[in-house]
């Protein structure tokens, strides 16, 4: 049985790798793959919650969040192939389209 406070740890150890990647990084695939970590320690946090209250509504949000990361990964993995077509690169500071 892994303890409730290690679930925690690991929660916050991927939320923080997922915010320093998100502030620090050019890249809009590594700014994807952040967020990608950020909602996974939010899906971690779920399940340890639901297992320590004994409850399924932790596990049942954690599975709506799932299919959330994966509309958003094919959404934004579309947006960068198409922003790629147009601009060829990929590095954020590089797109401007909505700009006048």
């Amino acid at each position: 049985m892994i303890p409730f406070q290690w679930c925690l740890f690991l929660s916050v150890g991927l939320l923080t790798v997922g915010v320093i990647g998100v502030l620090t990084r050019r890249n809009v695939l590594v700014i994807l793959m952040s967020i990608e970590l950020i909602l996974n320690a939010v899906n971690i946090n779920l399940v340890a919650f639901s297992h320590y209250f004994r409850a399924v509504t932790g596990q049942v949000f954690a599975i709506f969040v799932i299919t959330d990361a994966a509309a958003e990964a094919v959404v934004g993995l579309a947006l960068i192939v198409a922003l790629f077509r147009n601009k060829e690169t990929v590095n954020a500071d590089e797109m401007d389209l909505l700009k006048w």
